[in-house]
């Protein structure tokens, strides 16, 4: 049994064996697992256990030596539960190593440790560490016995640990993570064991490690052919005859179709069975419908049952076409794709599985339907998110290859020789069955695309892809294809290799401002084209200063800055979105992130959603493109007091045909753009109704100038003639409470599941007041912890891990974790001025 962790109150054995009879100890999450399992028989469990293994870790951030030995005494070490980012934690400092690209924050050397137990029935298995990402060069120990190092902080890995263990004893895992040499990321990468660790446990003969390969040979709405590989590993000394059984499961758990196979596999050797099943009308995975069945492994050896393994999977057809552009289970899908990084605020890289849920769901209320995993290998859990909500994802491999990008010290260049192709196939073994990657990106403007040698480069890497995935194409996300001097262009050698050319900003050079994808389309006409990379509607949330100047002196540069972007995204988009033959577009970004900014800034602000995914202007810009139902949305706010009579530019977001403004009652007039424009139909003169709604601007919004004066802002959007949505922006008054709001009011009690606490300074009216930046003061009661408090603001210092933050334009979060005790948590948030504000989550077993 693992022993218990010190972090949370040991149960009975009638409370495990209760939970155990519920299903709730079999949750893998649940840190009572492994305890429950050696109080019972172990005849009623599957051969193959694979428990959590994040509780009950010892951490210093120091370089100590003899860390890994068994008899080091650990003092002043503190406890954490896994997931963890040490550099988080802050301080921010304008002097740190991590400098602009890390966001300030502090790196350095850390050690882990953890002891547990194994019981003596675990001695004739084979145990497994895994690793789902450890940033970055980490070293690992068993009881003093060295495992080994891996330099990408990205890539999922794990040790045999089965020769160095002692059963019925203590162990100790030890190890020691290096993100001392700066720099070497782009971006905020987070330090520490940043993501999960698992402990798995099997027969000797079994499916190995990532052991299956599902592909659809043949797929159509009234069948579909799957082909299951299942390599099977056998480490006993003699050989085993097997005995596959492969059954296919329906999302009821219902079997659809199945098959067995036997055959000897030889004494420490492994075999791959190729199995191919034939299913009746397949429910296709898809955006609108991401239906999962399961693949399930059973191993037999001798008439029992020695090892199981589920592999989900969706059943789709995934086509890029140079003609049609992007094609799923048929139908033409454009691409609504947005970039982000892997970090995700105030929980630095180590995110709760939660906390990606909720911002996906904010993302697909935009109406994104693509996501890409900018620029590295992501959680294996963030791609299960994606499989089951239906988004699409280009899945990048690398940010660098041999060439070092010259801002990056330390980068992967360094390591790329020695580790890309196990990196690379660890990447793709892991990731492969997921419906949800329908392409794969080898790496992110590359600096060997223009390099003499990186056609031969490319095309190595293409051999791995190829053979470990020929279900997939492979892309890379290039910058240079038409940059200035030659000497610095992507040869054309490297395009051509690809499967997929990948543009990053295609509209950066010359003519192509205007002309974007049209002359290589020309010149290449079966080339099948994706903007991997492009200017988004970014900006920092709430901040309208760039509005105004200081006098009477012209429009400030900000504003010509801004407004020219916004240009260059809508017509950018407008061809993207006309021409079928580009497949789709990823913007620069979904989200804000740390890093890639400049003191006294912390993070980028490019993104639609900042770090606590409150919504911008921007976002509402791609919902009114991606999405049909109608809506409007305005901005700025009506809070200028000060600005009496100047004049402001009010700007409409919309898919509605027209939409009036109005102020304090008064019409400011009708407005209305038709996108795309439509010509005659069917006969001379005959225009569709869409054409025929006013149209006074070519953009793809809607902008009033208008005298300030305090009071309403009204838009009323009106949508083939009938009023279809209505918004209003009023000067709120001064603030005088809180107001909070929780996406759930219920969480599990597992140490992983969040609730995020949205706080809004409001007036007397109940009006968010949005220039409010009021300092909140959380206190928090029960079953439960504060792990993060944000604001958005990214010049903010503020500590990420306070019970303190003011808001920002109005605004601020608190992300609120369960303990592992079923119960209540109480948050009260409080600030000197204001009515405080309290509400009540419950946090419970998963049944």
């Amino acid at each position: 049994m693992l022993e218990d962790d010190g972090l949370g109150p040991l149960l009975t054995r009638r409370d495990l064996l209760a939970q155990a009879a519920r299903g709730v100890a079999l949750v893998s999450a649940s840190p009572y697992l492994a305890q429950a399992r050696d109080l019972l028989s172990y005849d009623n469990f599957s051969p193959r256990t694979r428990d959590s293994f994040d509780f009950g870790w010892k951490f210093v951030k120091d370089d100590v030596p003899g860390a890994q030995l068994p008899s080091f005494i650990v003092s002043n070490w503190r406890d954490v539960d896994l997931p963890h980012d040490w550099s988080i934690e802050g301080p921010f400092g304008e002097k740190e190593p991590a400098s602009s690209a890390g966001a300030y924050l502090p790196t350095g050397v850390g050690w882990y440790r953890k002891k547990f137990r194994l019981s003596e029935a675990y001695r004739n298995k084979v145990v497994v560490l895994e690793f789902d990402g450890v940033y970055q060069n980490n070293e690992v120990w068993i009881n003093g016995h060295y495992l080994g190092l891996r330099p990408y902080g990205y890539i999922p890995f794990a040790y045999e640990l089965t020769p160095h263990l002692h059963f019925g004893g203590e162990n100790v895992i030890a190890v020691r993570v290096d993100n001392s040499r700066q720099t070497n990321c782009r971006w905020y990468s987070g330090s520490g064991i940043y993501r999960h660790t698992w402990l798995l446990s099997t027969y000797p003969l079994r499916v190995a490690y990532w052991g299956t390969f599902v592909t659809y040979p043949r797929i159509a709405k009234e069948s579909a052919t799957i082909e299951v590989k299942t390599r099977i590993a056998n480490s006993l000394k003699s050989n085993s005859q097997c005995l596959l059984a492969t059954s296919i499961l329906d999302k009821d758990g219902n079997t659809v179709q199945a098959q067995e196979t036997s055959q000897e596999v030889s004494a420490n050797g492994e075999y791959e069975f190729i199995q191919q099943m034939v299913i009746g009308k397949p429910n296709l995975w898809s955006s609108a419908n991401p239906y999962l069945y399961k693949v399930r492994s059973t191993v037999h050896e001798s008439g029992r049952v020695v090892d199981g393994y589920d592999t989900p999977i969706g059943i789709r057809e995934a086509v890029f076409d140079a003609n049609r552009g992007f094609l799923l289970n048929g139908e033409h899908i454009k691409l609504y794709g947005v970039c982000i990084h892997h970090e995700a605020g105030s929980v630095g890289a180590a995110v709760p599985e939660r906390v990606w849920e909720r911002r996906l769901e904010i993302l697909r209320e935009m109406g994104c339907n693509a996501i890409r995993t900018s620029h590295n290998p992501y959680a294996a859990e963030f791609l299960d998110l994606c499989d089951r909500m239906g988004f699409l994802v280009m899945a990048e491999a690398f940010d660098e290859w041999k060439v070092q990008k010259g801002q990056i010290r330390y980068g992967y260049s360094l390591y790329f020789d020695e580790w890309h192709e196990r990196d690379l196939k660890n990447f793709l073994h892991r990731d492969r069955n997921h419906p949800s990657i329908v392409l794969w990106s080898a790496g992110n403007e590359i600096g060997d695309q223009a390099a003499p040698d990186g056609a031969e480069t490319l095309r190595g890497l293409l051999k791995i892809f190829h053979a470990e995935d020929p279900t997939r194409p492979v892309t890379a996300a290039c910058d240079r294809i038409a940059s200035d001097p030659l000497s610095n262009r992507a040869r054309p050698e490297f395009i051509s290799l690809l499967d997929i050319v990948g543009y990053n900003y295609v509209d950066r050079w010359r003519d192509r401002a205007e002309k974007y994808y049209s002359i290589d389309r020309a010149a290449f006409p079966q080339r099948r084209f994706i903007g991997t990379e492009s200017g988004g509607m970014g900006s920092i949330r709430g901040d309208y200063s760039s509005l105004f100047t200081s006098g009477a002196s012209a429009t400030p540069a900000r504003f010509l800055f801004q407004e020219n972007r916004r240009i260059d995204v809508e017509e950018l988009w407008q061809f993207v979105s006309t021409y079928d033959y580009v497949a789709g577009d990823f913007m620069w970004t979904g989200i804000d992130y740390l890093g890639e900014a400049f003191w006294p800034m912390k993070g980028a602000s490019a993104g639609v959603l900042d770090t606590c995914c409150f919504k911008k202007d921007g976002f509402y810009f791609y919902k009114s493109q991606w999405t049909q139902k109608p809506m409007v949305h305005l901005f700025p706010h009506w809070n200028w007091k000060g600005k009496e009579g100047q004049i402001i530019p009010v700007t409409c977001y919309t898919n509605c045909d027209t939409v009036e403004l109005f102020l304090n009652g008064r019409s400011l007039g009708i407005k209305g753009y038709e996108f795309p424009r439509l010509g005659m139909e069917g006969r001379y003169g005959n225009y569709p109704p869409r054409a025929k709604v006013l149209r006074t601007t070519a953009d793809l919004h809607l902008t009033w100038d208008v005298p300030y004066e305090a009071g309403t802002l009204r838009a009323v959007a009106t949508k083939d003639g009938n009023i279809v949505d209505t918004v209003e922006v009023s000067t709120a008054g001064e603030p005088v409470g809180i107001s909070l709001s929780v996406d759930r009011r219920k969480i599990t009690a597992d140490r992983r599941d969040v609730a995020h606490v949205v706080v809004e300074v409001r007036d007397e009216q109940g009006r968010i007041v949005p220039i409010a930046e009021n300092e909140i003061t959380f206190d928090l009661q029960g079953e439960g912890k504060l792990i993060g408090v944000d604001n958005g603001d990214p010049q903010s210092h503020a500590s990420y891990k306070t019970n303190r933050r003011k808001v920002f334009n109005g605004l601020c979060l608190a992300i609120v974790q369960s303990t592992a005790i079923a119960g209540q948590i109480r948050i009260t948030a409080s600030s000197p001025t204001l009515r405080s504000d309290s509400l009540t989550i419950t946090t419970g077993y998963m049944a």
